[in-house]
C-alpha cells in the first residue's frame, strides 16, 4: 500500500507550468509563492554538489521546515511540507558519486532531482566543466536514475546546431531521465538574444519523454495567458518560466496578473515566516522593482540592510513584529513541552568516540591560544599523555574529520572541515566542552595556559641552564683528559691537584 501511494504520488512533468531555476531566486519564499499563485512545479536555485556533501539535515522544529546546514552553519537549502510533493532539487555536478550522495542526503523531502547542464554563468561552467557536452554527464544521470527513488530530470541550453542539440537529448533519454528542461538559447547567447523555439520543437518530436521549454519570458512570455502560446510555438507540453516570473510572480495566476503592491507584500509575509536571509529577501524584491529603484520605495529597500527594515518600508513593521513575537512563543513552547531539552552541543556517542557539532572559529580566540594548546597544558597539569590526534579525509570533497584521543577517551568533531587544521582544533573543543573545561575564547574565564612570550621565556631559560651543564661537561672532560696525559707522565701528585681544582671551580 505504502509503495502504491508513493507511485501516486510521483512528480510528472506533462502538462505543468514550473518555476524554472533561478540563482538566488528560487529560495524557499518564492517557490512558496509561486505555489500560491498557480505554479505546478518549483525548482530551487541550483546548489553544487561540493558545498551540499557537508551539509547535516536538521529538523527545524521552530519554522516547521527541513534544513540542509553547511559546517560554517549556513542553510544552504530549506523546504518545508506545503511544496514537498512539487519542489524539484537541482544541483550542478561532475561527479557521479558525488552527485549521488547529494541527491541521497535530500531524496525524501524533494519530488524530483534535477541535473543543470545549461546554466551559462562563469562560475557555474567553471565549477562544473562538463556542462555542455552531454557525454561526460551521462554516467551522472544514470548513477542517479538507479540510485534514487524520486525522478531525475536535467536542463540543457542547445548546442550550436540543431542536429548537436537532437543528439544530446537522444543520448540524455537512453539514461532514463523523467523529462528534459530545454533553454532555448546557446550557452553564448543572452536573454536579449531571439528564443529558438524551433530547436525546442525538435527535441520535442526526437524523443519520448516529456520537455519542459524555457526562454520565452522577454518576448513570448508576458502575461498568463501567453504561456499557451510559447507552449504550442515549441511544441512541448510543459513550460518552465524564470525572468518573467522572478518579475512578478503572480504570472502563475489563471485568473490573471497582480499589482506588484500586492506581490511583494506576499513575499515579504513568506520571507518573515521562514526566516529568510536578509539579503536574499533585499536581491529579489530588487528583481520585481526593476526601473522603479530610483523611486521613493526603491530608496527605502536600497537601504534597508535587515528584514526589519525591509517590513518598514513596505508598511509591515507590526506584521513583522507580531511575527517575531508568535516565533519567540512556539519557541518556549517547544522547551517547556520538552521538559529539559537536549542542547545540540550535548555530547552524544559514535560507537566509542564522543561527538558533537560544534565548529572552530579563529576570530573567536586571542593571538597564540588556541583549543589545542588548552588541551595539551591541562593534560600536561594532569600528568597525562600528551593528546594525539588521527585525521581522515572523506574522497567526495576532500574534507577533513579529525579524532583526538585523551586518557584512553576518543572525542571528534560530527562536522567535516577543507582545513585538517581546524578539524583537530574541532576536536579538542569537543574533548574540553565534555570535559567541562575553558578551550581560550576570548574573554573566558579559568583558562590556564602559558602565554607565548612566558612560554619563550620559560624555553630560554631551559637552554641557559642546558649551556650551564653542557659547559660544565666540557670542563671536566678537559680535566679527564690532563689527568691522563699527566698519568702517562708519572706525575700522580700534580694529577690529583690538577683535577681536584678544576671541580672545585
Amino acid at each position: 500500500m505504502m509503495q502504491e501511494m508513493q507511485v501516486a504520488r510521483r512528480l510528472r512533468f506533462r502538462n505543468k507550468i514550473a518555476l524554472a531555476p533561478m540563482v538566488r531566486v528560487g529560495t524557499l519564499p518564492m517557490r512558496l509563492l509561486a505555489l500560491d499563485y498557480g505554479a505546478d512545479i518549483v525548482y530551487c536555485e541550483e546548489l553544487i554538489d561540493i558545498k551540499m556533501v557537508q551539509c547535516r539535515r536538521v529538523e527545524n522544529e521552530l519554522l516547521r521546515t527541513v534544513d540542509f546546514v553547511a559546517p560554517d552553519e549556513r542553510v544552504m537549502f530549506r523546504t518545508c511540507r506545503r511544496e514537498q510533493d512539487s519542489v524539484v532539487f537541482q544541483m550542478g555536478t561532475a561527479d557521479p558519486e558525488r552527485a549521488l550522495a547529494v541527491a541521497r542526503l535530500v531524496e525524501n523531502d524533494v519530488a524530483a532531482i534535477d541535473v543543470n547542464m545549461g546554466c551559462p554563468k562563469e562560475y557555474s561552467t567553471k565549477v562544473i566543466p562538463s556542462r555542455h557536452q552531454g557525454q561526460p554527464t551521462q554516467p551522472i544521470l544514470s548513477a542517479l536514475v538507479k540510485g534514487v527513488s524520486k525522478p531525475v530530470t536535467c536542463k540543457i541550453r542547445i548546442l550550436p546546431s540543431m542536429e548537436e542539440t537532437v543528439q544530446l537529448a537522444k543520448r540524455i533519454e537512453k539514461t532514463g531521465v523523467a523529462a528534459i528542461g530545454v533553454h532555448g538559447r546557446t550557452k553564448e547567447e543572452r536573454p536579449q538574444h531571439p528564443v529558438h523555439c524551433d530547436v525546442i520543437k525538435a527535441v520535442v518530436e526526437a524523443v519520448s519523454i516529456p520537455v519542459l521549454a524555457n526562454g520565452g519570458s522577454l518576448d513570448l512570455v508576458k502575461s498568463h495567458s501567453d504561456i499557451e502560446s510559447f507552449r504550442s510555438a515549441t511544441g512541448t507540453s510543459s513550460v518552465m518560466l524564470a525572468r518573467a516570473a522572478m518579475w512578478n510572480p503572480s504570472i502563475f495566476r489563471p485568473q490573471g496578473m497582480l499589482s506588484l503592491e500586492q506581490v511583494m507584500d506576499a513575499y515579504i509575509r513568506h520571507a518573515v515566516r521562514y526566516e529568510n536571509h536578509a539579503s536574499n529577501t533585499k536581491y529579489c524584491l530588487c528583481q520585481m522593482l526593476r526601473e522603479r529603484m530610483e523611486s521613493p520605495l526603491g530608496k527605502l529597500l536600497h537601504a534597508a540592510q535587515t528584514n526589519a527594515e525591509i517590513c518598514e518600508a513596505f508598511g509591515l513593521g507590526d506584521f513583522y513584529r507580531d511575527t517575531q513575537e508568535w516565533l519567540k512563543v512556539q519557541q518556549e513552547t517547544l522547551h517547556a513541552n520538552a521538559g529539559s531539552p537536549r542542547s545540540l552541543d550535548q555530547p552524544t556517542l559514535d560507537g566509542d568516540v564522543v561527538t558533537m557539532p560544534v565548529k572552530f572559529i579563529r576570530r573567536e580566540y586571542p593571538p597564540q591560544i588556541t583549543p589545542k594548546m588548552c588541551l595539551l597544558e591541562w593534560s600536561r597539569r594532569e600528568k597525562l599523555e600528551q593528546p594525539s590526534y588521527e585525521t581522515c579525509q572523506r574522497p567526495l570533497d576532500r574534507a577533513f574529520q579529525s579524532t583526538v584521543t585523551v586518557a584512553g577517551k576518543k572525542y571528534r568533531s560530527s562536522m567535516w572541515w577543507k582545513s585538517k587544521k581546524y578539524a583537530e582544533q574541532s576536536a579538542a573543543i569537543v574533548c574540553l566542552r565534555t570535559l567541562g573545561l575553558p578551550e581560550g575564547r576570548s574573554g573566558e574565564e579559568g583558562v590556564q595556559i602559558v602565554g607565548k612570550r612566558k612560554r619563550e621565556e620559560r624555553l630560554d631559560d631551559r637552554a641557559e641552564g642546558d649551556g650551564k651543564i653542557a659547559e660544565g661537561r666540557r670542563d671536566l672532560s678537559s680535566a679527564a683528559h690532563r689527568k691522563r696525559r699527566m698519568s702517562e707522565n708519572g706525575d700522580s701528585t700534580a694529577v690529583y691537584r690538577a683535577v681536584t681544582e678544576q671541580t672545585a671551580q
